[in-house]
């Protein structure tokens, strides 16, 4: 498969910087697969599985919010949060996920649950991308 540059940074640094043949995130829109030669776009992430197939190597991550760019050929992934699959710790996952549903029970208004759902979706994601990749 013909490779491409790509690069994925968050606000904590540069996560990726080199080719790819294959590069398969969640937007929006639902899901988005990238391979060399690809058009023009920019679009905006959502919440789930990021998946990069580099030298042949097949490697997942929880990537959440954040733009996709491609751009004469290169791939710029620029997520808010991205967490490779090997490097989650999954009882913080869980955790994060019984406070997010305490915090939606507790809600006293619309703003408050709406901010609870989008931490129990996050935890979820992150639970999980490292479940399937046998994280314990």
């Amino acid at each position: 498969m013909t490779a491409f540059p790509l690069t994925i940074v968050t606000p904590d640094g540069v996560q990726f910087d080199g080719q790819a043949e294959q590069l398969i995130v969640r937007t929006v829109s639902g899901d988005m697969g990238v391979l060399a030669g690809h058009e023009n776009i920019v679009c905006p992430l959502g919440m789930g599985q990021a998946v990069i197939i580099s030298n042949g190597e097949k490697r997942t991550a929880a990537c959440i919010g954040g733009i996709l760019t491609v751009l004469g050929g290169n791939v710029r992934l620029v997520p808010t949060t991205f967490e490779w699959a090997d490097q989650i710790d999954l009882p913080r996952a869980e955790d994060a996920g019984r406070r997010a549903r305490q915090q939606m029970n507790a809600a006293s208004d619309s703003a408050q649950l709406r901010l609870a759902e989008a931490r129990l979706k996050r935890a979820l994601v992150r639970e999980s991308v490292a479940r399937a990749y046998g994280r314990k």
